[in-house]
């Protein structure tokens, strides 16, 4: 197990530019991959427009939040005429299939009993064509931006996912992809159907946060996994989860697997070699056939990569921070081709981060660092401490990368000062060997601006 160092072993008066995001912003971000569907906040508004302004800067599409518009009155006597008003007046503005509720603190905090707000909601629209509601329990003070979008995924496998769902068309794999970017989300559904196999991706948002130009405002955009799939997935043989940091409740797959009965399948983040091998075993085992030559030649281009790269990076020193799951992910990467993690931050604190890197990283190192519940604080210390040549992770350590004069490989959430991170691919052959290529050639132009001749050749 490595030494994990949690920010609270220490005392602290306050966070200061935390490595992590609301959690109901990670239940909008899963809401929105389901076709038809309007994410929906219980709780004031400055919640709506931050996480609004968060996804559109990083996604650079539009994104619509509604909202239950919480006020001091709200505050003190409950929230149970807002959400009565909310829903019906996102139901006659948009005429969604699905509204996805996530609570904030205010709401969390005031003990609202969602369950029976709702039951009185479905009570009074009964003579009514009304849209699904689907609800997650999503406080900030109890967790992450990823933890919220588990905790979503969850409630709506829980909520829609059917077990005598009808058997024409029933999907082999169910796959729970992660928090990963569009460009992921295409890359796996591209994998799934060259291995021949009928699938569901719970979340999808590879079309809605990444679409082509509309020629009008479409205030629901098209794409999304349909509801009817969701249903479905009940009826699937087997589900594949990417991902090992769940909080106790949060596992998708577990959540299938204890309400319909479906066997669950469980890989990291598949970052690398190591990782893509153990998903493309999966599904060589589910599909009953060897991974299919393009993949396997991916596979060969990458190991090559790896070798064209190494001179420049054996040795290199690397501060890794962002998500559990991509931190593991990329240190087990960074492991591959001779980079040591030396500090492996995250603001998340499922526990298990620690574990999941003692599995995933070879190297026998004492100076390998885990950081739990950190934050950018803590991160400049460490990497200062730690000689990093290299940053990974989300734009706000560009001001640690200024400060420490190294480079800054932009990966995970959020993306705000450059464009197209969601385009960034990370997960397969594929999506190691552009990191790869990104990682070798920063750290090429780092070393031709301290070189004093400039030199063209490398």
């Amino acid at each position: 197990m490595l030494p994990v160092k949690e920010a609270g072993t220490t005392i602290a008066v306050a966070t200061q530019n935390a490595c992590k995001a609301c959690m109901p912003l990670g239940a909008c971000l899963a809401y929105r991959g389901v076709e038809g569907a309007v994410p929906f906040l219980h709780g004031p508004q400055g919640c709506a427009t931050y996480m609004r302004r968060f996804l559109i800067g990083h996604f650079r599409e539009p994104m619509d939040i509604a909202c239950s518009s919480f006020s001091e009155e709200t505050a003190i006597f409950g929230g149970s005429a807002d959400i009565h008003t909310g829903l019906d007046n996102v139901a006659k503005a948009y005429h969604p299939a699905m509204i996805g509720i996530a609570t904030t603190c205010l709401a969390e905090t005031i003990g609202e009993d969602m369950g029976l707000m709702l039951h009185q909601h479905a009570e009074k629209n009964a003579d009514k064509a009304s849209p699904l509601v689907v609800a997650a329990s999503t406080p900030s003070y109890s967790g992450t931006h990823a933890d919220g979008f588990h905790a979503a995924t969850c409630a709506l496998v829980n909520a829609l996912a059917e077990t005598d769902a009808a058997q024409a068309g029933r999907a082999d794999v169910v796959c729970f992809p992660n928090m990963v970017s569009p460009a992921d989300l295409r890359y796996l559904k591209e994998v799934l159907a060259d291995f021949g196999l009928c699938h569901v991706l719970l979340p999808d948002y590879s079309e809605t946060l990444d679409r082509p130009i509309a020629g009008e405002y479409e205030r629901i955009p098209k794409g999304g996994v349909p509801i009817s799939a969701i249903r479905g997935a009940g009826a699937a043989r087997a589900s594949v989860t990417l991902g090992s940091a769940f909080r106790p409740g949060q596992h998708p797959g577990a959540a299938l697997l204890a309400k319909c009965g479906v066997p669950s399948l469980s890989v990291g983040l598949p970052v690398g070699i190591r990782g893509s091998d153990l998903l493309f075993q999966q599904l060589e085992d589910l599909a009953g056939k060897p991974t299919p030559e393009k993949h396997a030649a991916e596979r060969g281009r990458l190991i090559d990569t790896y070798v064209d790269a190494h001179k420049y990076l054996y040795g290199k020193r690397a501060v890794v921070y962002g998500e559990e799951d991509l931190v593991t992910g990329i240190a087990s990467f960074l492991d591959e081709i001779g980079v040591v993690p030396v500090v492996c931050a995250s603001g998340g604190r499922s526990g298990g981060m620690a574990e999941a890197l003692s599995a995933t990283v070879s190297m026998q190192r004492g100076d390998i660092q885990v950081l739990e519940d950190a934050d950018f604080v803590e991160i400049g210390e460490a990497a200062e401490a730690a000689k990093a040549d290299l940053l990974i992770g989300n734009s706000r350590g560009f001001g640690l990368s200024r400060r420490l004069d190294i480079p800054l490989i932009r990966v995970g959430m959020p993306v705000h000062d450059r464009i197209g991170a969601q385009r960034i691919q990370l997960l397969g052959y594929r999506g190691a060997q552009a990191l790869c290529d990104r990682i070798a050639n920063a750290v090429i132009a780092r070393d031709q601006e301290r070189s004093e001749p400039g030199y063209m050749t490398m």
